[in-house]
């Protein structure tokens, strides 16, 4: 029976199977070096296994089909003319390098991230140098590249192999044969894309049949999810909804019902003498998690942690998103990142904006990093808004000693800064600074020593301590050390340089790192997918405030108007960011960008509750963030359910609306 199948056939069917297990054995590198998971989930994880099998036959399939096609035409010819032989041997060759290059990026983005690829990765083409930089200086790029030469070289000749072994002489078949034939492997190639016995076929949703997102995550193929996810790409202003939902946020931020008006003019009758200068510091994926003040073991920010002790600081404080360009766009204009593939700041329609950071009058206004502003077009964030902003990037420092791709270290980038604001400090000018870091972030160049500090050598920690803080590799930690390091000797320096006394330094993360298989998250922070969202916020000025921790909900869009209050600043907030200290303030909450099974969705956090929901199917979650489990009671608390819902709602609308109605007169 088998040796009357025609060999054109039969090479389909080899093909398809030679791709299957090739991507097999990419799931079980997952498995064996990026999956943390624990005993308890054995059950789960072997249903997601073979769910994920499913999706590997369809990618598999769906590599080969236009190859298929082609050769069904052809039938018996295709082994006759030596053309189709180079069509079909650099239709494989390409198939599998892009399909290696897929799940490489892949296993890099979860490692960072702890997702698997989408469509919202797209967001890191928007500056290829940059990326391209990381990856050369965090990975053995030219290895690897020699080595997909190598790889490329054998895929070809392992496809001239199988074309070899079928490629006998044949004697013709009837048309009628040619069609059963054609018709059968048709429809059995098109059985294992829908691969399922339903009314449904096979889709990335069901993948997320867990509550452990881990499980989720492995089940999935990230070749077919990245393509999947360009169904979830943000929608537009829905003018309907967004007045619907106004009189709910008029009524949360006290703005006036009968006409749509964000305005909220701040003003103080005994503003400072002497203006305190105003110094904001983006602390490189710092997340609350990683630091020893919250509760990691390895002790791994001593210096911040007695300097949290001193100040003003904010224990349930969320960014919007786990991503630097949007957590800088929303600390500086007020308005959330909720932007699904690329970044609001890379939308030049949104970019104009009436913000804060330009109402500090008679201030110098200043913005340092270590590398290149147009990373991100953060450039485009900052001068279109910020009217006499100085920027200080790469080339623009006294000294300058790159590091790696970010430009310089975050010893130099303080130590630079430092020396502008003590010139402004000794000419008496106040100044309000935006200080971007960057070091802690892989390739995590951090050196061997730096005044006291020195880094932990792999001789000196084994892989088990690591891990019970949750990082991932030694890099991780002294990132974070460094980082530590570098915020103490700052301050250090404003003393030294006599300007700390009078200056409000704000310290707040961009987003958190993905620990692995970190016990010490509270809330089920990393379950519930929240975890890369806690940060840390604190506010250091013994002048201005007094120590002590604030137990409320606070976002990154309050990160301005609550500082500029505390330096008594007459200012008017156009967007969605509230004081924290406002006593009258008592209504607060979280607003989040997440995902829920595989979409793209919001959430917010209230009342020790966290209410989700996604941007397009609609589909809500409302959990108990006091519980130890992970259920949905949506059902049990359906008032609470429905005004988290809401406000939910009127935040997503709003900051949709305001996108394209913020903008200066």
């Amino acid at each position: 029976m088998f040796q009357k199948i025609p060999n054109y056939i039969k090479y389909i069917f080899t093909n398809v199977f030679v791709l299957f297990i090739f991507v097999v054995l990419f799931r079980f590198l997952f498995y064996f070096f990026f999956l943390d998971i624990d005993n308890s989930a054995n059950s789960e994880l072997k249903k997601a296994f073979f769910l994920g099998l499913r999706f590997d036959l369809k990618l598999a399939i769906l590599t080969f089909f236009p190859l298929a096609i082609f050769v069904l035409i052809t039938n018996y010819r295709f082994f006759k003319r030596t053309v189709y032989k180079k069509i079909a041997n650099l239709y494989l060759l390409l198939s599998y390098l892009i399909l290696t290059l897929f799940y490489l990026f892949d296993f890099g983005y979860y490692e960072y991230l702890g997702i698997r690829l989408d469509a919202s990765s797209l967001r890191f083409l928007s500056n290829l140098k940059i990326s391209t930089q990381v990856l050369v200086e965090s990975y053995p790029v030219y290895k690897s590249l020699i080595g997909l030469f190598i790889f490329g070289f054998i895929i070809f000749k392992f496809a001239k192999f199988i074309y070899q072994l079928f490629n006998k002489i044949e004697g013709k078949i009837t048309k009628k044969v040619k069609a059963i034939y054609f018709i059968v492997t048709f429809l059995l190639l098109s059985f294992g894309v829908y691969n399922s016995f339903t009314h449904y076929p096979l889709r990335w949703s069901q993948a997320f049949f867990s509550k452990n997102n881990t499980i989720n995550q492995f089940g999935l193929n990230p070749v077919l999810y990245f393509f999947d996810s360009f169904a979830f790409r943000s929608e537009g202003v829905n003018m309907e909804a967004f007045k619907t939902f106004y009189p709910v946020i008029a009524k949360h931020l006290d703005l006036p019902l009968d006409t749509i008006n964000f305005e909220k003019k701040v003003t103080f009758d005994n503003p400072y003498k002497q203006k305190p200068n105003v110094v904001y510091v983006m602390l490189e994926s710092t997340g609350t998690a990683s630091m020893s003040f919250y509760g990691n073991p390895l002790n791994s920010t001593p210096k911040m942690d007695s300097i949290i002790k001193k100040s003003l600081s904010f224990s349930k404080f969320y960014v919007h998103k786990p991503g630097t360009a949007g957590s800088v766009f929303a600390s500086i204009t007020g308005l959330p990142d909720i932007e699904d593939v690329k970044t609001a700041s890379r939308n030049p329609l949104i970019i104009d904006q009436r913000i804060i950071f330009d109402q500090y009058k008679g201030y110098e206004k200043l913005y340092f990093l270590g590398g290149s502003a147009n990373w991100a077009n953060i450039r485009g964030v900052f001068q279109s808004n910020i009217k006499d902003l100085k920027i200080y990037e790469e080339g623009s420092f006294e000294e300058e000693n790159r590091a790696d791709v970010w430009g310089i270290d975050d010893y130099d980038l303080f130590k630079e800064s430092d020396k502008v604001l003590k010139k402004l400090h000794e000419k008496g000018k106040p100044f309000v600074a935006y200080i971007q870091t960057a070091t802690n972030h892989m390739p995590f160049t951090v050196p061997n020593k730096k005044e006291s500090f020195t880094p932990i050598f792999d001789d000196e920690i084994d892989q088990e301590t690591l891990l019970k803080g949750g990082f991932r590799s030694l890099g991780q930690l002294n990132g974070i050390r460094y980082l530590d390091f570098n915020v103490a000797r700052f301050l250090e320096r404003a003393k030294e340089g006599g300007y700390y006394n009078n200056s409000i330094f704000v310290f707040f993360g961009d987003h958190s790192i993905n620990l692995k298989d970190y016990k010490g998250s509270i809330n089920n922070e990393v379950n519930l997918g929240i975890q890369l969202n806690h940060v840390p916020f604190f506010i250091n000025a013994p002048k201005f405030i007094t120590p002590q921790v604030i137990d409320k909900y606070a976002k990154l869009i309050d990160v301005f108007p609550t500082a500029t209050s505390i330096a008594k600043v007459d200012y008017t907030n156009y967007t969605l960011g509230r004081n924290l200290l406002d006593s009258t303030n008592t209504k607060t909450v979280s607003f989040i960008c997440t995902q829920n099974k595989g979409e793209k969705a919001v959430g917010l956090l209230k009342d020790n509750f966290y209410f989700e929901k996604t941007n397009i199917s609609k589909k809500t979650v409302l959990y108990n963030l006091n519980k130890n489990s992970i259920v949905d009671i949506k059902l049990k608390k359906p008032m609470i359910s429905q005004q988290m819902d809401s406000l939910l709602s009127a935040y997503y609308h709003s900051t949709k609306f305001l996108y394209l109605n913020n903008k200066k007169k």
